[in-house]
């Protein structure tokens, strides 16, 4: 099949959904299945009523409790997403139709005000998003994520953004505001300063050089800025972690993490398709080097490997990250958030 057909897509291959007992192919005449996707992927979007807003989670790994998640599914494509695996529950596979199917949870903003006014509800840091990017291209349509930063400024809510999209710059001035009122960071994911990287791992996000030109145009407005070089993918992007410090610190970035690959469920086979046909010459590198990451697996459920890897090369990893932070970053911290300016009300207070 064309490369045309999958242009601006990550994954060109849609892994069996375990969770179905049917595989959606095309059926013809002759009694030979082809896949499902023969053209050009089309976009669908899906109208959902969010029965709660926030999401919950204990992982010790997580520094934020609350996350709201306004879309399922993403059209960014990264390759190595770990969210692929949840849009199977929805019923869609975690390669193609991850990209392609995006649920839209039209009233989360309503449903979130709801919980805010709830007289058992106690604030805690939010985060956008803790599962899909909420600045993916959707957002430009639908504008879930602006209504929820207006609804954190007008109820006095603290908010953490992280995003790979430009189009957060569409709500600098919403972001400003939070800012003055010392409730919101914002991070940057940035993992390469590859532009041609980009076009293949992560086909419909911005580009290094235009997140950090945000983040120097935030931080002169006051947003308080970070950077999260994530995922880290050894022999591929990990000589970059450094520069993206560097950069980034010169930019007006505060504060800085990291995160390395891992590849649990379907993003496995998603992930070896890609970098078979993408980096034939160092793909088997590329996948030995993960699992030395992981305890000789290319997956991870334990705690605290699953983020940051274990082993030698875990070690190495960790090092230059720390050292690059120490040298560019110092003693920048993000500001402390403001909780004490919740007001269940909606009302802001004036003294």
């Amino acid at each position: 099949m064309s490369d045309e057909v999958f242009k601006g897509r990550g994954s060109k291959i849609a892994p069996h959904n375990p969770y179905l007992k049917r595989k959606e192919v095309i059926e013809h005449m002759k009694g030979l299945d082809e896949e499902k996707y023969t053209e050009k992927p089309v976009t669908r979007f899906y109208k959902e009523h969010a029965k709660k807003a926030l999401s919950t989670n204990d992982s010790p790994d997580l520094p934020l409790s609350y996350s709201v998640n306004p879309y399922q599914g993403c059209e960014h494509g990264c390759i190595y997403c770990y969210a692929r695996n949840s849009h199977q529950y929805w019923g869609f596979d975690a390669g193609l139709g991850f990209e392609t199917n995006i649920i839209v949870k039209h009233d989360i903003d309503q449903v979130l005000k709801n919980q805010f006014k709830a007289k058992n509800y106690r604030p805690q840091t939010i985060m956008l998003s803790g599962n899909t990017d909420c600045y993916q291209p959707a957002e430009k349509k639908y504008q879930l994520t602006r209504k929820v930063l207006q609804l954190c400024l007008e109820f006095g809510h603290p908010v953490s953004v992280i995003t790979k999209n430009s189009l957060i710059q569409r709500d600098i001035a919403i972001l400003a505001a939070l800012a003055r009122k010392n409730l919101v960071h914002v991070y940057f994911s940035i993992n390469h300063l590859d532009p041609k990287l980009k076009a293949s791992l992560e086909p419909r996000t911005a580009t290094a050089k235009k997140k950090i030109g945000l983040i120097r145009q935030f931080t002169e407005r006051g947003i308080p800025c970070g950077v999260m070089v994530a995922p880290i993918i050894p022999a591929l992007n990990n000589h970059n972690i450094t520069e993206i410090i560097r950069q980034s610190a010169e930019a007006g970035a505060l504060a800085a993490g990291y995160t390395v690959v891992r590849l649990n469920g379907n993003v496995k086979e998603v992930f070896k398709a890609w970098i078979h046909e993408a980096f034939p010459d160092r793909a088997e590198k590329v996948l030995h080097q993960i699992e030395q990451l992981h305890g000789g697996n290319l997956n991870d459920t334990e705690w605290g490997r699953r983020i940051k890897g274990q082993g030698p090369l875990a070690s190495v990893i960790g090092h230059i990250f720390s050292k690059a932070k120490v040298k560019y970053l110092g003693e920048r911290a993000m500001p402390e958030l403001d909780f004490s300016a919740f007001n269940a009300n909606g009302q802001l207070k004036l003294f």
